[in-house]
């Protein structure tokens, strides 16, 4: 049903692109039906034809916000409020504010955003932070009781048995050997590491441009040594009682501990070891400080625990994370290159009615396309042939050209990211630690 509704957006669209109501419109629709990351691009075409429309910044922003993408939601929304053009951007900061475990400004910036437009009011949103709430409330204004109840028998997080590894990740050669030094071979040989008094665990901090296949190495790294996998999200740790987000990190590297051998694979790091220097509260500095004092093992080893952790920002990493024995190996995933970008082209294509396409040739037309993009190029094609065959009734097979014809409406997402690290690569790195995305970007 969704999709009858939006398919007359489509093709209106499609004979009027510089229709911004239009475009707007289709973007909502498709975030009012969960369908987020299509949403995205259709936020992002819009800004590349209307880059100062604060309207489609703060569409970005919940696009980002509902597929979990938190830090780049976040980016936007604190540059929109810097001006007090549009409030609705207020109202979508106390809620990662409220995820970044920063109750207390997340209620001055709810009442900042009513203030200048009432409208913007989040009623589930303002009883969630005690605003306007009486002395019988467990949170008043963001002040919140510190006699949280004590946490059951579940677990925090959900084991996996990844059936991926290796062979599944396109490209990455240079990656998978470090991970096989760090954690493979390790785990491989385990007398080896012993016989030099070596600790099998540790950790590597993955960075990049989103959609790049940071998660889904992760995975394959667990699949690979046939060890249990534990994915975990801001969501997973932050909460807004005191101390109970400290808890809820303790409680998973248990669980990791439970379950060695054990990949613990941390999504958008940054936003649970942002540094300290950025937090005035002293609630989010106990949440790195836990954080920091869990990856060191203070209390109980890591023996047999393989941290993995990705960012698309290092650069509001703690420092105190790159120390020896805490994620002592940082790795850049760029863009596939050509060879990787065919490679993962056949396997999302794997399964698929398709009839000789030369993914060689499509690779060439997608410079510095993600692996995200090039999944978005196989969507749109595949909804184009569906359309094809509404009409005709006969199902055709994908061709090399419906690939390229794709490819050509899309633009690579990478580009944003590399514009914001070229600058922190070119003024802020003092220990050579953004080496990499220069020898990249030259």
């Amino acid at each position: 049903m969704a999709e009858d509704s939006l398919q007359p957006l489509r093709d209106a669209l499609a004979f009027s692109p510089e229709n911004l109501p239009l475009r707007l419109h289709l973007a909502e629709s498709l975030l009012k039906y969960g369908r987020g990351e299509e949403a995205e691009r259709e936020y992002k075409e819009a800004l590349v034809r209307h880059p100062k429309d604060n309207k489609v910044k703060l569409g970005l922003a919940k696009a980002y916000h509902a597929q979990g993408k938190f830090s780049p939601s976040l980016v936007i929304v604190e540059d929109l409020i810097k001006n007090d053009d549009t409030p609705a951007a207020y109202t979508l900061y106390a809620r990662l504010l409220v995820q970044r475990g920063e109750v207390e400004r997340a209620v001055r910036v709810y009442k900042q955003g009513i203030e200048l437009d009432g409208s913007v009011a989040d009623l589930e949103l303002a009883a969630k932070l005690g605003i306007g709430a009486d002395e019988s409330n467990d949170v008043i204004d963001g002040r919140v009781r510190s006699n949280w109840e004590e946490p059951g028998n579940e677990e925090p997080g959900e084991i996996e048995r990844p059936k991926v590894n290796f062979s599944d990740v396109g490209g990455m050669e240079s990656l998978k050997e470090e991970i096989r030094l760090k954690i493979i071979h390790p785990l491989a040989h385990p007398e080896l590491y012993q016989a030099y008094g070596k600790a099998i665990g540790g950790g590597i901090l993955m960075y990049g441009p989103p959609g790049c296949g940071k998660t889904h190495l992760a995975r394959a790294t667990a699949g690979e040594v046939k060890a249990s996998f534990l994915s975990i999200g801001i969501n997973d740790v932050l909460e807004m009682w005191i101390g109970s987000s400290e808890r809820n990190l303790h409680e998973i590297f248990e669980q990791a501990r439970r379950n060695k051998p054990c990949v613990l694979f941390f999504d958008e790091v940054d936003a649970l070891g942002a540094s300290r220097t950025d937090f005035k509260n002293s609630s989010a500095r106990q949440v790195i400080n836990q954080f920091l004092a869990e990856l060191d093992g203070v209390n109980t080893s890591n023996e047999g625990v393989l941290i993995l952790a990705a960012t698309n920002m290092p650069w509001h990493l703690d420092s105190a994370f790159r120390r020896p024995g805490r994620f002592d190996r940082i790795l850049f995933v760029p863009p596939p290159d050509a060879g990787a970008r065919a490679t993962i082209l056949r396997i999302l294509c794997k399964n698929k009615p398709q009839e000789n396409i030369d993914f060689d040739a499509v690779a060439r037309k997608t410079d510095q396309f993600s692996g995200a993009d090039l999944k978005a190029v196989i969507d749109q094609t595949i909804e184009a042939k569906l359309r094809e065959a509404m009409k005709t009734g006969i199902p055709k097979p994908m061709l090399t050209k419906d690939l390229i014809a794709a490819a050509a409406t899309l633009k690579p997402t990478t580009k944003e990211w590399f514009s914001t690290a070229r600058n922190y690569a070119l003024y802020a790195n003092q220990a050579g630690l953004y080496d990499d995305i220069l020898k990249y970007v030259k």
